[in-house]
């Protein structure tokens, strides 16, 4: 069984900052892409960011110089530092890992960015 936990999330005002953990665990094996998708209530699921095993990260157009994607290798964790936050940034965020026995979603962790 592979698992994936999700952490880091919270209330937080506009123009701050958190950051987000995602470790995955179990019989994983390599680990080829590592992803942050986010949703809003009544809309899609939308691609945020994206690291791959060999290192290069990709970013959706709405995140790009607010959010940096990070992973250890070693410790098959995905972090995503979020800053400079927006209240259009409020979602719940999913890790997504493509591994070589499939794909695992997270759990979901809430971020909401209100004063």
């Amino acid at each position: 069984q592979v698992h994936l936990v999700e952490s880091g999330g919270g209330l937080v005002q506009p123009g701050g900052s958190l950051k987000l953990s995602c470790v995955a665990s179990g019989n994983i094996g390599s680990i080829n892409v590592m992803r942050w998708y986010r949703q809003a209530p009544g809309k899609q699921r939308d691609l945020v960011a994206a690291a791959s095993s060999g290192g290069s990260t990709n970013y959706a157009n709405f995140v790009k110089g607010r959010f940096t994607i990070s992973r250890d290798n070693v410790a098959n964790t995905v972090y995503l530092q979020m800053n400079s936050l927006k209240p259009e940034d409020t979602a719940v965020y999913y890790c997504n890992v493509l591994y070589n026995g499939g794909s695992m979603w997270g759990q979901g962790t809430q971020v909401t960015v209100s004063s």
